[in-house]
């Protein structure tokens, strides 16, 4: 590992933990927040050159302390600190670290920071913008570009989300049981949202973007890690896991996309599948039975087939209708009826598929369309096969996919069953 890449993931790891002491003691989310990435700025030029201090941490409280007392005289942010503290003087830690700033801080201020991040006044894009930023450490520019915008048009974007934590008072309460609870499944959510793009990307020249995937990874492992006995973050960390596991096969030398079934199996990452499918055992014996480990459990079920033709689809089937049961959504039945085609035949599943014409949350996408042209190339009808791959290469922004769909078109000839 160089020293760069070295720097980079001790940042990573103790950007939440400084934000937190800053937040924890000060209030004022969006200043602390502003001072912790110059102060990740500052260590990211000068560590690589001059080598990291013996207390990292400690080093990173005193400069962005120090960043937070500029802050605050300026005339600004001297309003907005007579506004939050009333007229309350600076403590002297924030020109030194406190003595116990050298121990680790409460493990519970990452899982907190998480919640402030996917607070329900801001929409899921400022959501997972704003976690990236605040938690994972990635700075504007770096976010900008794995959601394919200007940096400029991410800036305001992450500071307006900022301003509406702000009003919404913007401290690091420690959550009631009750708060995290209703609070924990929008911040699985938001984890799950930027694997998501990472891993299908929705737009843009590349099929996956691996600082995405693996920022989610990381972060849905710490939470894991402070909340261990909780079943769905331990069957989402498996679902991020066993669907990894899969990247290096996903592409041909060319980036052109490969589907599951044609896939070489020997490309994917045995131990991410050893750990992914341990993690939904145990999650699945402890219980409750949750959405995320059922999506695991059938990650699991095609990582254990040693070729496509081995799947237990059977399996699969009866998982996904007891998802269906559990968090009932037209993209559940969707794949579920890509498993009833693959048990009762291909004519089923578009019966199935059927019922999902006009379905308002699957409206403009291509994902019904490519489903359809799927199982319609299955059941021999080459013909309107190729209409269904055209129509969803026509609505895909992902250009590795449009090219997949427009050659899966081009490859049928026109015959019916």
């Amino acid at each position: 590992m160089t020293v760069g890449n070295q720097v980079e993931g001790l940042l990573r790891q103790l950007a939440p933990q400084v934000l937190g002491v800053l937040v924890r003691r000060h209030g004022q989310f969006d200043l602390c927040e502003d001072a912790v990435q110059e102060a990740l700025l500052a260590a990211a030029v000068q560590w690589p050159q001059e080598g990291i201090p013996a207390t990292p941490r400690g080093w990173l409280l005193t400069v962005a302390s120090r960043r937070l007392t500029d802050a605050w005289r300026s005339d600004q942010a001297r309003r907005c600190r007579e506004a939050t503290v009333a007229a309350t003087a600076l403590p002297a830690e924030l020109v030194a670290p406190a003595a116990d700033d050298q121990q680790q801080p409460d493990p519970d201020d990452t899982l907190t920071l998480l919640l402030l991040c996917c607070h329900p006044a801001l929409n899921p894009a400022s959501q997972m913008a704003l976690t990236l930023r605040a938690v994972g450490g990635l700075t504007t520019a770096q976010i900008a570009r794995a959601f394919l915008v200007p940096e400029a048009t991410m800036a305001p974007r992450i500071s307006r989300a900022k301003q509406r934590i702000k009003a919404s008072g913007g401290r690091l309460p420690m959550p009631s049981d009750s708060e995290r609870a209703e609070r924990l499944p929008v911040v699985l959510h938001v984890l799950y949202l930027i694997f998501n793009e990472g891993y299908t990307a929705s737009s843009g020249p590349d099929l996956q973007r691996t600082e995405l995937t693996g920022e989610a990874i990381r972060l849905t492992r710490q939470v894991h890690q402070l909340l261990p006995d909780d079943s769905e973050v331990a069957g989402l960390l498996a679902l991020m896991l066993l669907t990894d596991a899969r990247r290096q096969a996903r592409t041909r030398p060319d980036q052109s996309l490969v589907r599951i079934d044609e896939q070489d199996r020997r490309l994917w990452h045995t131990p991410s599948i050893q750990e992914g499918t341990a993690l939904v055992l145990e999650a699945l014996a402890r219980g409750p039975l949750g959405p995320y480990q059922l999506q695991a459990a059938i990650a699991a079920v095609h990582a254990e087939a040693p070729r496509a033709q081995d799947t237990d689809w059977r399996q699969i089937l009866g998982l996904y209708q007891l998802l269906e049961r559990v968090a009932p959504s037209p993209v559940v039945t969707l794949n579920r009826a890509i498993a009833v085609a693959m048990v009762q035949g291909p004519r089923a599943g578009l019966d199935l598929l059927a019922t999902l014409d006009g379905e308002p949350l699957l409206r403009g996408s291509h994902h019904l369309d490519a489903v359809r042209g799927h199982l319609l190339e299955l059941a021999g009808d080459h013909r309107a096969a190729r209409q269904s791959y055209q129509a969803a290469a026509r609505r895909t922004l992902s250009l590795p996919e449009q090219r997949y769909l427009t050659a899966r078109a081009a490859g049928l000839t026109d015959q019916r069953p």
